[in-house]
């Protein structure tokens, strides 16, 4: 039992549903930002030229702000890694404090009647940080594992996976594609039932929502610290 909680794919689906329940609610009371997903804001972003609304300049700055996080997470993680120090608890423990933060904000400023008002905006960024540090973490510490924010790429690939054991193409590779398909079809089901979950939740308590992501990202980084742990003995 212990070895299935502590399994990489346990941890990533963990992650997984939280990157749906984080977006979902950033979405919802962020004036349309995508928190995760934050290639989306372009289209938002163009649409709200077009048409108008709020949240322009945190949908703007979100693809930046998500570039310094993942490049800082990087440099701190391999610096730390020199040190002999625990990154990769470091790191997850980080999320969660950035998550922590997100959600204060949220909940004691929110809702927000104007998206790119200066505390809008600090939340935004509380959000979108702890988003990227979530993303560069699993890619360091989860690498064999599915994205956890981003599923158009699994969707495509777990499509033409599903195709091609369907139709038997590349039989030597019928293993591999199989289990790939099984990692992708979890981790894409994990955030659909993050953002549905989330949606709920936030049409009865709003930003309230948000506290499940911290429960969430503390039970990943427990087993992920578990499984450390086991794979150091």
């Amino acid at each position: 039992m212990i070895k299935y909680l502590t399994h990489p794919l346990t941890i990533a689906i963990l992650l997984a549903f939280n990157g749906g329940v984080v977006d979902t609610a950033g979405f919802l009371g962020l004036h349309g930002l995508f928190v995760a997903h934050v290639t989306g804001n372009f289209v938002t972003m163009g649409a709200a030229i077009i048409g108008g609304g709020q949240g322009f300049i945190g949908k703007l700055a979100a693809l930046p702000e998500f570039v310094l996080v993942v490049a800082l997470a990087r440099l701190a993680g391999t610096g730390m890694r020199r040190l002999d120090w625990p990154a990769m608890r470091i790191l997850f423990v980080t999320n969660i404090l950035l998550l922590i933060l997100f959600t204060g904000l949220a909940i004691w400023y929110g809702p927000f009647a104007d998206g790119d008002t200066p505390i809008a905006l600090l939340t935004s960024a509380a959000g979108v940080a702890a988003m990227a540090m979530q993303t560069a973490v699993q890619r360091v510490h989860l690498a064999d594992m599915p994205p956890s924010t981003m599923m158009t790429g699994s969707t495509v690939q777990a499509t033409l996976d599903a195709v091609d054991l369907l139709t038997r193409a590349h039989p030597e590779q019928q293993a591999a594609t199989s289990a790939r398909l099984r990692r992708l079809s979890s981790t894409i089901a994990a955030f659909a039932c993050g953002c549905a979950i989330s949606a709920v939740l936030f049409s009865y308590v709003g930003f309230w929502c948000l506290l499940l992501s911290v429960v969430v990202a503390i039970c990943a980084t427990d087993l992920q610290s578990s499984r450390h742990l086991e794979a150091s003995r």
